[in-house]
C-alpha cells in the first residue's frame, strides 16, 4: 500500500509514482510533520511547471530556488537549507544515477547494500537511510533479502516510521507511539520497553 495521509489529501499522489519526490519527501521529513513533509515534493513541483526533474533542480539558481521552496506554504520550516540539500540530493541524482532517482534501488537485491547506496546521497544519514529502505519494503513492495540488516528497527511490524503509516488510523498510532517514546527519553529507533 503506497503512501496515503498528506495534507492537502492528494498530494502524495505525486511521491507514489515519482522516485524522485519520494526521495524529496524523505529528505524534507525532519523537524515538520510527516503529512507536511510528504506534501512538499508536490508544492515543489507546482512551482517548476508541474513536475520534477533532477537536472533542472540541479541547475537552478540556488537563490531562486530558494525563494521558490520558501513561498508560502514554504515546503519546509527551514526553506533555505532543505532547498540546499534538495538541490545537493538532485545533483547527485542527476550525475549518479543518469537523473533517474529510481537507479538508486535498481536492480539490488538485499537491503544492507541498499542502505548503503542511500546512505551515500546528500542528507541521508543512517537511520533516514534506513527507514527509506523500510518505505521501499512495506509501502512500495520492493522485494528485499534480509529487510532487518538494511532497515534495521524500522523493519519491524512497531508502528514507528513513515513506512508504517497506510492511512489515517496508522499514521495516528504512530504519533501516539513517538510521543511515548519522546516521554521516556527514547528515540524512535529504540524499542518499547
Amino acid at each position: 500500500m503506497p503512501i496515503c495521509f498528506t495534507d492537502p489529501p492528494g498530494s502524495e499522489d505525486l511521491v507514489n509514482r515519482d522516485p524522485l519526490a519520494l526521495l524529496i519527501a524523505m529528505l524534507l521529513d525532519q523537524q515538520i510533520p510527516i503529512t507536511w513533509a510528504f506534501a512538499g515534493p508536490a508544492r515543489l513541483a507546482d512551482r517548476l511547471g508541474g513536475s520534477l526533474d533532477a537536472a533542472a533542480i540541479a541547475d537552478f539558481d540556488p537563490e531562486a530556488f530558494v525563494r521558490i521552496a520558501a513561498e508560502k506554504p514554504a515546503i519546509h520550516r527551514y526553506p533555505k537549507a532543505m532547498a540546499s540539500r534538495i538541490q545537493a540530493l538532485c545533483h547527485t541524482i542527476a550525475n549518479d544515477f543518469d537523473g533517474d532517482a529510481a537507479h538508486v534501488w535498481a536492480g539490488i537485491e538485499r537491503a544492507d547494500e541498499l542502505r548503503s547506496r542511500i546512505e551515500s546521497l546528500p542528507g541521508f544519514g543512517i537511520e533516514k537511510a534506513q527507514i527509506t529502505v523500510a518505505v521501499l519494503a512495506k509501502r512500495f513492495d520492493l522485494p528485499l533479502t534480509d529487510l532487518v540488516g538494511g532497515a534495521g528497527p524500522f523493519a519491524d511490524d512497531q508502528p514507528r516510521s513513515v513506512a508504517d503509516i497506510a492511512g489515517p488510523e496508522t499514521l495516528a498510532a504512530v504519533k501516539e507511539w513517538k510521543k511515548g517514546q519522546r516521554a521516556a527519553g527514547r528515540s524512535k529507533a529504540d524499542p518499547t520497553a
